[in-house]
């Protein structure tokens, strides 16, 4: 019998994958769940445009956005729209308008090559916005070849991020939701298996998510739109809850502390 040894390699490489995920979920803290990435609402079209995500039709006045090249622009009456800019790399793309939950997509020049199509949807009573600005942790200090690594643009602002706020009309009988729009600069294995990333010889921890106090979610990969789910136990009804995000840190480096310097935009709730 002769064998193939793409067929092999391929085969050892899915079994790797797989081994990988099974021992991420494995050592899952309480109340923690690993997410490989989510999905964005992208399409083609014969013209770049900004759509009612229920209903199909164009949406004016919304207002684009490339953070890191301080770039913004707004769609016509129609929802369409063009990037007149340069973008070199990887980047995060914002859309915001009114009465609309805020969206943002990771793009490259290839993604843009052809005219992009994307759906929002519409704020509800269920939905809360966090925040919809661009964050950058971590310590300023990172390698070229770190995931995204030429697309950073922000200043750090330290390891962590902490936002509190009051929560209201949650619904116990539905599942809830943190959503983080788009998040880039993850150098974790399992994103260099991926190929996110071209480090060779160090990987990090995955950045961490806590809900007041309570350790929810690692983040092990980029991506966008990616959905944890909070234990109803965790909330406090009508009172100050807490969300923090924890970046990760180099493995490989034991002399001193070396964060991995990530970006994130937009998070908010779901319900």
């Amino acid at each position: 019998m002769f064998f193939n040894q793409n067929s092999t390699n391929n085969m050892f490489m899915k079994n790797l994958l797989t081994l990988i995920l099974l021992i991420f979920y494995t050592l899952a803290p309480a109340h923690s769940t690993t997410f490989q990435g989510g999905v964005s609402e992208q399409g083609s079209g014969t013209s770049s445009r900004i759509v009612d995500r229920n209903t199909g039709v164009g949406i004016g006045g919304a207002k684009i956005e490339l953070p890191k090249q301080k770039y913004s622009t707004e769609t016509d009456s129609e929802g369409y729209f063009e990037l007149n800019t340069h973008i070199d790399g990887t980047t995060i793309m914002s859309v915001q308008k009114e009465n609309y939950k805020p969206f943002s997509i990771t793009l490259n020049q290839k993604a843009l090559s052809a005219p992009i199509v994307i759906g929002i949807e519409k704020t509800s009573a269920d939905g809360m916005v966090l925040d919809s600005n661009m964050y950058h942790l971590g310590d300023n200090s990172f390698s070229e070849l770190s995931a995204n690594a030429s697309e950073f643009r922000l200043e750090s602002i330290g390891p962590f991020y902490t936002k509190r706020f009051l929560l209201k009309n949650v619904k116990f009988n539905k599942p809830i939701f943190l959503v983080i729009g788009s998040i880039i600069g993850i150098d974790t294995n399992l994103a260099r298996s991926l190929g996110q990333n071209r480090i060779n010889n160090a990987f990090a921890s995955p950045p961490e998510v806590y809900f007041n106090g309570n350790k929810i979610s690692e983040i092990q990969i980029n991506g966008d739109g990616q959905k944890i789910k909070i234990p109803p136990v965790l909330i406090r009804k009508n009172q100050v809850n807490e969300v923090t995000i924890k970046t990760g840190r180099n493995i490989m480096q034991t002399a001193y502390i070396d964060y991995d310097d990530i970006e994130f935009m937009n998070l908010f709730f779901e319900n």
